[in-house]
């Protein structure tokens, strides 16, 4: 069976604004950081995989020494740990109490692609503790113990680096061929890509405007059936997946390899677990047309 494999921040919830953000303010103000990010400096800073790396970024020889900071590497390096354990910590605060939603259909999806027998993953270099607070306001604690979480400092490199990828398929043992990732930007795509997966991306609120050619599909979101009713605008379609109004596990099937789609090769046809699975989330074909899907990404 396919595997499905999650990014965190921005695919299962809309985090960097709301979350990291004010986290990372807060520990600057904390540690007396004379350092506030607004939202247009945070967009340039979610460019930057890994909150410690993004840290850094503030740590040019001038502010160094203006802040009293540690001009030796390695005690820079641990006050930068420390910075970012508290960074943890308030963040996690932020996501447990709720005022962060999941995105839209990551759960509808997760749900179908469990009852289909896929394997469920995230890949991120965030912190695992980050990640796992997160993944459990999204999918709730039962489904959430049917992902493997593959997060933190466990890869030399961060996004767009395929490293983290590569290492979540092995974990799960599956070839790259027989994923697809679930990014929100730039970055996570290429890491996806490099690494062989297929990929679908849900843009969010500092991605909108970038680059994604060599995405299978990319949309706004994955959308949300009545009475929620979410729904996903595609905004590129290369491999003619056509999702209807919300996208479901079929349409993510459609990315796996062309030639094994339908074919009984490793991809999902017409009638095969992902249609049993997304059966009911939409009264049709994944082309909102009451048609059943057949396996177009080869077309």
């Amino acid at each position: 069976m396919p595997g499905l494999v999650f990014d965190c921040d921005g695919v299962l919830a809309d985090t960097e604004r709301d979350g990291h953000l004010p986290a990372f303010n807060a520990v600057f103000e904390e540690f007396g950081l004379p350092v506030r990010w607004s939202d247009a400096e945070y967009a340039e800073k979610v460019k930057v995989g890994g909150g410690k790396e993004r840290m850094r970024t503030l740590l040019t020889p001038e502010f160094v020494a203006a802040n009293n900071l540690p001009s030796d590497a390695e005690e820079l390096d641990a006050l930068v740990a420390q910075w970012h354990r508290r960074k943890t910590a308030v963040y996690t605060e932020i996501i447990r109490s709720g005022s962060i939603p999941p995105r839209p259909g990551v759960r509808r999806v997760a749900e179908a692609a469990d009852r289909a027998g896929w394997t469920l993953a995230v890949a991120s270099t965030s912190a695992e503790a980050s990640v796992r607070s997160v993944l459990e306001l999204a999918m709730g604690s039962e489904l959430a113990s049917r992902f493997s979480v593959f997060a933190g400092d466990v890869v030399p490199r961060k996004k767009p680096a395929p490293d983290i990828y590569e290492y979540a398929v092995r974990g799960i043992g599956l070839e790259p061929g027989d994923a697809v990732a679930v990014e929100d930007s730039r970055n996570g795509m290429l890491a996806a890509l490099g690494a062989g997966l297929a990929c679908a991306v849900t843009t969010s609120a500092y991605t909108a405007d970038e680059d994604f050619g060599g995405a299978g599909l990319v949309v706004s979101s994955l959308g949300e059936p009545p009475p929620e009713e979410v729904v996903a605008r595609v905004m590129s379609d290369p491999l003619g997946v056509r999702p209807g109004a919300w996208v479901v596990l079929r349409d993510l099937a459609g990315l796996l390899g062309a030639g094994r789609v339908g074919s009984g090769g490793g991809g999902v046809s017409e009638g095969g677990s992902a249609g049993e699975a997304d059966r009911g989330e939409r009264g049709g074909g994944s082309d909102g047309s009451g048609g059943a899907w057949t396996g177009r990404a080869g077309t």
